[in-house]
């Protein structure tokens, strides 16, 4: 039966009349509150079986057995993480841990409600970025210093050089620093990540990137941008948490229980969702559809139906959200262009802002999205046209692209546009926010592509100032050999010297770009990549080098510029670039392979 009557609404206790470890003994019994099906919480029996002392650092665990008609087939189950335990009509704690897999028996562990009461009750720090000016309880002005680039930094961000995000080094040093340690027989019940509107692909991709965080990602039903009919208010004791890392037509949430709710605030879990401290992650609320029992570890399955709140602590006790707070996201949509007859080509999401789950999760968007709309065992030329707003930056263009033989690109294949919002959120000089992506999937079903099948030069000797001529032969993917001849124009400075000229397609040539000073260099350096796509790129050291410094690229400076530009004050000072010369050549499709030939400067005769 449902316990409507016992279940605090928003609003709730704000000192909950609570038992503590030490008033606990061995055969108490009590009751627990969770979902079993729909949004109301349901009473379960438990029975005390312990108590774990310094379970983690000044935290003991409570075992429990579960005797349940449905617990006792399904176990320990996912996505119970929070459920309320109380003894002797007072709030014991949170279910929130499990034995290793093959349990047999429902005993599960407890969190005590002391520590999570503690996190509910944490405040937000001063000048916390994701969440200023979104919180009722929001901090003055000059408790909101100004950023520096040590407050750009946190749990979550990626380490390298501005401007060199990875996405999948990115997910490497999470898993590092957050992945738990798996020899542990005890562990946390992991929280499952309910996924909505992705193939197969696609949640593989997800579970390698998020299952060594402590999630469970399983296949699930989509996520509501707005309410569903019939959605309840506020989050109640006992309750379903749904954490929204994405929703619209693709959908990402992980599914938990509220311990207790206190006024607009409420603790759940019992254990972090990644303990990743201070945090701005958008709840929900969900409806549970169903326990489904396994032998290895059984687990809620679910959907969003109301988005509300925040999450703003992701701590070891406990998480902590606020119905108060708009959490900080983003709008990303994409239109499939070319897949005829497609059951659905125009996708619009919401994506979580973050470090490391922005990128990510737009990966994996972009990822479902292709591959619900044409996934074909076909030759395929694609390009992914993106327009990425940055709050008070403006609009920047980037296109992804490519030619594959038999399969489509993935999410991760993306590299322009994931790699461009990876820097933006990660970049360590200010805190920059993402506003919107729009994005046109482009396809053609044909391999739009020559293969460069060598090279030759017709001119083994040039004057200075003369053009040497370089024959090249490319291979399409059907019909005869293609033959083109390009004049190559040969600069001063090279008498009496071999050059080797190398020849490329032109998206394999990244200009010249001086290592980003701020924000403002990383954004203009990210319209830099590559020369034009379908192209090919001719080029040659010259004899001179280039410099760079503050943030810009001067070539061919002479050997003194070097100490005329360095600073007397500081060490740092200008960088010896290499210098080329480039000649582009446009082509009607994208090349593959490179060459080279070498050419000889005559010496100029006096």
């Amino acid at each position: 039966m449902t316990l409507l009557a016992l279940v605090p609404r928003a609003n709730g206790d704000d000192h909950p009349r609570t038992i503590a470890p030490s008033e606990i003994k061995e055969g108490m019994k009590g009751y627990g509150l969770t979902v079993f099906k729909g949004t109301e919480p349901e009473r379960f029996d438990v029975e005390v079986v312990g108590v774990l002392h310094n379970f983690r650092p000044s935290q003991e665990l409570i075992l429990v057995k579960t005797p349940h008609p449905r617990l006792n087939i399904t176990k320990n189950v996912r996505g119970m993480s929070g459920s309320p335990i109380y003894f002797d009509g007072r709030l014991a704690g949170a279910y929130a841990y499990s034995w290793a897999m093959f349990q047999t028996e429902p005993v599960a562990g407890v969190t005590p409600i002391a520590p999570m009461l503690t996190e509910l009750n944490r405040p937000i720090p001063p000048g916390f970025w994701p969440l200023e000016g979104r919180s009722p309880i929001a901090l003055t002005p000059r408790a909101a210093p100004r950023p520096t680039p040590q407050d750009t930094r946190g749990a979550s961000s990626f380490e390298g050089a501005p401007g060199g995000y990875d996405l999948r080094e990115h997910a490497k040093q999470m898993h590092a620093r957050f992945a738990p340690d798996p020899s542990r027989p005890l562990v946390p019940a992991a929280t499952p990540l309910m996924m909505g509107g992705v193939g197969d692909k696609t949640a593989a991709y997800v579970r390698k990137v998020f299952a060594p965080l402590g999630l469970d990602p399983m296949q699930a039903g989509g996520g509501a941008t707005t309410a569903v009919a019939g959605a309840p208010e506020h989050f109640v004791n006992g309750g379903s948490l749904g954490v929204a890392m994405v929703r619209g037509d693709v959908s990402f949430m992980g599914l938990g229980t509220v311990t207790h709710v206190q006024g607009p605030k409420a603790t759940g879990f019992g254990h972090p969702m990644m303990e990743a401290g201070t945090v701005a992650f958008p709840t929900a609320l969900a409806r549970v559809l169903w326990i489904f029992a396994s032998d290895q570890h059984s687990s809620k399955i679910g959907e969003l139906i109301k988005p509300l709140g925040t999450l703003v602590q992701d701590r070891m006790s406990s998480v902590v959200l606020d119905e108060r707070i708009v959490a900080p996201v983003f709008p990303l949509s994409v239109d499939v262009k070319g897949a005829v007859g497609a059951p659905k080509t125009a996708w619009k999401t919401e994506v979580m802002e973050d470090k490391f789950m922005s990128p990510q999760l737009t990966a994996a968007v972009y990822g479902a999205v292709i591959e619900a709309t044409t996934n074909e065992r076909r030759d395929v030329t694609w390009k992914l046209s993106s327009k990425v707003t940055v709050r008070g930056r403006g609009t920047f263009d980037l296109e992804d692209f490519g030619v594959a033989a038999g399969s489509m690109p993935e999410g991760g294949d993306f590299n322009r546009v994931i790699r461009f919002v990876g820097d933006v959120l990660n970049n360590p000089w200010e805190h920059a926010h993402v506003d919107k992506i729009e994005s046109t999937f482009s396809l053609d079903y044909t391999r739009d592509l020559y293969r460069l099948r060598g090279a030759e030069i017709l001119d083994p000797q040039v004057d200075v100032g003369g053009r040497a001529r370089i024959r090249v032969r490319l291979q399409p993917l059907y019909g005869p050999e293609v033959v083109r001849t390009f004049e190559v124009p040969i600069r001063d400075g090279l008498e009496g010297k071999d050059v080797d000229l190398e020849i490329l397609p032109g998206y394999a040539v990244s200009p010249d770009v001086a290592a980003p000073q701020n924000l403002g260099d990383l954004l203009s350096n990210a319209q830099k990549q590559y020369y034009t796509p379908k192209s090919l790129v001719v080029q040659y050291r010259v004899r001179s080098n280039g410099v760079a410094f503050a943030g810009k690229v001067a070539p061919e400076l002479p050997s003194f510029a070097f100490d005329l530009l360095r600073p007397a004050a500081t060490d740092a000072g200008p960088e010896a670039v290499a210098s080329y010369a480039r000649t582009v050549y446009p082509m009607e499709k994208y090349i593959e392979g490179s060459d080279r030939v070498r050419v000889h400067v005559r010496p100029i005769l006096r």
